[in-house]
C-alpha cells in the first residue's frame, strides 16, 4: 500500500530517480530545504511499501488579499508509478491545506504548453488555464498558468481567463 507523508531531508538523498522524467524540474538542494522549512506542509512524497519513493509535491502559499493562494511548484510521478492516480492524491492533499488551513483563494501551477498529457490531467482535476506565459521556460518555452478555485473564491474570479498572452517580468511574486 502506498503511504503519502511529509517530505524529509533523508528523502533528499533518495528522489533523483523521480525527476528523471525530462519535464520535471530539478532544484537545487538548498531550494528543497527551504520549501521544507517554511512549507512544510505542502511537501509531500508518496512510498511504495519497500520504500521506494514513487512521487512528491512541494509547493508554496502566497500572495495577499483576493492573490492568496496555494502555488504546487513541482509535482511528478516517477513513470513506473503512473496511472494509479498518485499524481491526483497528491494534487488533492495540496489542495486541501490550502483550502481547509490556509484560506486561500485559489490553487495555481505552471505547466510547459507542450505537455498534454499533464495538461489534460489538471483539467480533469478542474484546473483552468488562466494566462498564457510567454517563453516562461528558460526564455524559450511558453507556460501556462492553471487555476483552480477554493471555496472562499465563492465567484469563481481567481479562474477567470485574461484575454492576452503575458510574458515573465509581468508575473507578481509576493
Amino acid at each position: 500500500m502506498t503511504t503519502i507523508r511529509r517530505f524529509s531531508c533523508n528523502d533528499l538523498l533518495r528522489f533523483a530517480s523521480v525527476n528523471l522524467d525530462h519535464l520535471t524540474e530539478t532544484f537545487n538542494m538548498s531550494f528543497y530545504m527551504t520549501y521544507m522549512a517554511r512549507w512544510p506542509d505542502y511537501f509531500h512524497v508518496a512510498e511504495a511499501p519497500g520504500g521506494r519513493i514513487m512521487g512528491y509535491i512541494m509547493g508554496k502559499v502566497e500572495g495577499q488579499g483576493e492573490s492568496w493562494h496555494g502555488h504546487v511548484t513541482a509535482v511528478t510521478v516517477a513513470p513506473e508509478y503512473r496511472r494509479q492516480q498518485l499524481a491526483k492524491k497528491l494534487m488533492n492533499l495540496l489542495e486541501d491545506v490550502s483550502d481547509k488551513i490556509d484560506k486561500a483563494y485559489f490553487v495555481d501551477l505552471f505547466v510547459r504548453a507542450s505537455n498534454t498529457p499533464a495538461i489534460k490531467m489538471y483539467e480533469k482535476l478542474d484546473y483552468v488555464i488562466y494566462r498564457r506565459v510567454l517563453r516562461y521556460y528558460s526564455g524559450e518555452e511558453d507556460g501556462l498558468d492553471m487555476r483552480k478555485a477554493l471555496s472562499r473564491d465563492i465567484e469563481k474570479k481567481s479562474i477567470i481567463p485574461l484575454k492576452r498572452p503575458v510574458t515573465p517580468d509581468e508575473l507578481e511574486y509576493d
